[in-house]
């Protein structure tokens, strides 16, 4: 009998023990093992009589180890054993076969195998290119930093799975290969990145004579100034500029707090917020997370504006871009000014903008009255007129070259109005102008102080002594202002209000 034989070493109760415990996969198993291979086989010039298919594949693995590596500087990538699965399919050949013979391990065919190690390594050793980006902020000039690009590196896998075929069709299977590796440069270096960059959005709003607010508005816009939002990373007003504490030099001033009119420390620093809102969706950026006061505001068009208050409401966007963003704010002369640097989001060409408009007005809450014991029984006084409330319809236009391509309902908002304060006397007594200081008669509140002739939503460009040095405005056509909708569009909802909302 000639090829490969069962040897029953285990003999009638061994075999009967085996098949108690399993009947099927472990006699099969213990069959497997026992095969044993008769004289007049070879495999690569080593006899395989009386060996099992086991010893027969550690004698030839033996016969010829394999230890082959790839090089790269000081690291080393050892290669999976190509040789033992070839030659397990020689052996698992020559039992089915049972033929007798010189057989040799064919190392061909194994392309697949060979490039999955070439990737393997490339994947060790290819490092990325580095682009020159917006790195840091140089608070002395007022300058956006740049870094400084590097080229990198990639495993010429093309060369290596030709080496490594080569060796292992030779036999060679303890060789040492050096990979070799491609330069690959960066796609912008610093000048090139410079260049890209544009102011892509810029806005000023006009501040008041109320020396604390802008106190607290210069404060909230040196925390803001120089900061770098990376791609896709969602910026945070609250987390920026951080809890506005007396520690920190922010003053008591006005502000909104649940609907009413309170003195707050931080108060007027929903101007910076407002002011980031327009330059943000302006820039192309995702916006997140807004609020709108609960009454309306003086510094923005109503419905463009963004309140704050610590921890919530916040004001977010996401960085759209995708390279990193820098938001340049500053106050000077009554004036909170925004800007956002980076490389354009939108299409040459094309341009965002907010348009609010104003489609309802609601009567005043009702009065609100006080004592003064200085009016006569029956008579009253105004001492605050109060205000009516409102209902805004905010759009996203879109422009093209300067003409409105597409107008979208954006959000809508109701605000409140401010209650009428009547002075009157119930006591039935009356005491003299002396006795006591009578309350003069006022204007309805106005939390941030505008003088009466002030247009919401006022701005003006950023003058250049303002913008950053290394800035290149960006060469966009002014949008002209959107024509209303019709007057049978005009319709808004009411924009629940969190809690806070309305403050500063």
């Amino acid at each position: 009998m000639i090829g490969c034989v069962l040897a029953l070493i285990l003999g009638i109760g061994g075999v009967f023990a085996v098949f108690l415990s399993n009947p099927n996969k472990e006699i099969e198993e213990t069959a497997a093992e026992e095969i044993v291979i008769e004289n007049n086989v070879t495999v690569n010039g080593i006899s395989m009589e009386g060996l099992s298919k086991s010893q027969a594949l550690e004698a030839i693995l033996k016969a010829h180890p394999w230890s082959m590596t790839v090089v790269l500087e000081d690291q080393t990538y050892d290669i999976d054993d190509l040789s033992r699965k070839k030659t397990e399919e020689l052996l698992d050949k020559i039992c089915a076969d049972n033929t007798q013979g010189e057989y040799t391990v064919d190392m061909s065919n194994l392309d697949e195998e060979i490039k999955a190690q070439a990737a393997e390594c490339a994947k060790l050793w290819d490092l990325s290119p580095k682009n020159s980006v917006l790195e840091s902020f140089d608070e002395e000039s007022g300058k956006f930093l740049f870094s400084e690009s590097s080229s990198g590196r990639a495993v010429d896998q093309e060369k290596l799975v030709q080496d490594i075929k080569e060796a292992v069709e030779n036999g060679q299977f303890t060789a040492e290969i050096q990979a070799q590796v491609k330069e690959v440069p960066a796609e912008m270096d610093k000048a090139q990145a410079q260049e890209q960059y544009k102011t892509l959005a810029s806005f000023v709003t006009d501040t008041t004579n109320n020396e604390k607010r802008n106190t607290n508005v210069r404060l909230s816009a040196e925390a803001l100034n120089g900061t770098i939002v990376q791609p896709g990373e969602e910026f945070s007003f609250n987390k920026v500029v951080g809890q506005r504490t007396e520690e920190k030099g922010y003053q008591q001033a006005a502000a909104y707090n649940s609907g009413q009119v309170v003195q707050e420390v931080g108060g007027g620093v929903c101007q910076m917020s407002s002011t980031l809102y327009k330059v943000a969706f302006q820039s192309g950026m995702k916006i997140t997370f807004r609020r709108s006061h609960t009454f309306e505001p003086n510094y923005v068009t109503p419905g463009q504006d963004a309140t704050i208050s610590w921890e919530e409401p916040d004001f977010r966007f996401v960085n759209t871009s995708s390279a990193p963003i820098g938001i340049k704010a500053g106050y000077s002369n009554r004036k909170a000014s925004v800007s956002i640097y980076g490389i354009p989001v939108l299409e040459e060409g094309i341009t965002w903008d907010l348009y609010s408009e104003k489609v309802a007005e609601l009567d005043p809450p009702e009065p609100v009255y006080e004592e003064d014991q200085t009016l006569e029984p029956g008579v009253e006084k105004v001492k605050s007129s109060g205000s009516k409330g409102s209902k805004w319809v905010t759009y996203k236009v879109v422009y093209k070259d300067g003409k409105e391509i597409e107008r979208v309902e954006d959000h809508s908002k109701t605000y409140k109005g401010h209650a009428p304060v009547i002075l009157r006397n119930t006591s039935g007594v009356v005491l003299k102008p002396e006795e006591t200081s009578p309350a003069e008669t006022t204007p309805a509140p106005t939390v941030d102080g505008m003088p009466e002739d002030y247009v919401p939503g006022q701005s003006t460009e950023i003058p250049p002594e303002e913008t950053l040095p290394e800035e290149t405005e960006s060469q966009e056509v002014p949008a002209p202002a959107p024509l209303p909708l019709p007057s049978e569009t005009q319709t808004a909802s009411t924009e629940a209000a969190g809690p806070g909302a309305g403050i500063q």
